[in-house]
């Protein structure tokens, strides 16, 4: 199914109340149907379109700015590999080398189980713990070679319960009781300067 289904539906409208605007609302919804699917469908950027009052190419703008977003079948462990110059001072294009070998698939591919997509990917924020990698966005730092292999093979044989498959953001859903909404009003409805602003209008710096 690539629209959302009924339970994702529901879901979603609670997603959207959220929001003062609908189309506010577009980045966790792309996010809802990344976690049905594994990655975001047409179908599914055409349904988000119709729940928010916007267009299929205006979904689809906003979800290809993040790397986190994927429109096309991937593996259910995503594997990011960073090679920018921490990483790579510290063995990051070894450790590359080394994953290709290890999945049988070059950068960019998918191994033919269908089980994992290996990336190569800029940095990812952990300088500090090179050579790093992320799984389905979860960090794995300072990895040597045996540590990949042997997290290959606990996630081949179902032992890493802390990595989701790919689409899982969270294991945990928000939800926010009614009435306990930050009490946001669309913009054409706002009656005094926001908060900071003002502050930023006072002579002093401070509200």
């Amino acid at each position: 199914m690539s629209r959302f289904s009924d339970a994702n539906l529901a879901i979603a409208d609670d997603i959207i109340s959220r929001y003062p605007v609908k189309k506010s609302a577009l980045i966790p919804l792309l996010h809802l149907a990344q976690e049905q699917e594994g990655y975001v469908t047409d179908d599914a950027m055409r349904h988000i379109a119709e729940l928010t009052d916007t267009t299929p190419a205006e979904v689809k703008g906003t979800g290809s700015f993040y790397e986190m977003f994927k429109f096309h079948p991937v593996g259910a462990y995503m594997v990011n590999v960073c090679t920018n110059l921490s990483c790579q001072l510290l063995g990051g294009e070894e450790l590359l080398d080394h994953a290709e070998k290890t999945l049988g698939v070059k950068a960019g591919g998918t191994t033919a189980d269908g089980m994992f997509t290996l990336e190569d990917v800029e940095c990812i924020a952990a300088c500090t713990e090179a050579p790093c990698l992320q799984v389905n966005y979860r960090y794995k730092l300072r990895i040597s070679h045996d540590e990949f292999d042997e997290m290959i093979a606990d996630l081949r044989a179902g032992k890493a319960g802390d990595i989701p498959e790919h689409g899982t953001l969270a294991t945990i859903r928000q939800s926010i009781p009614a009435g306990m909404g930050a009490g946001i009003v669309p913009p054409e409805e706002a009656s005094e300067a926001p908060v900071w602003l003002a502050r930023n209008d006072s002579p002093d710096g401070e509200s």
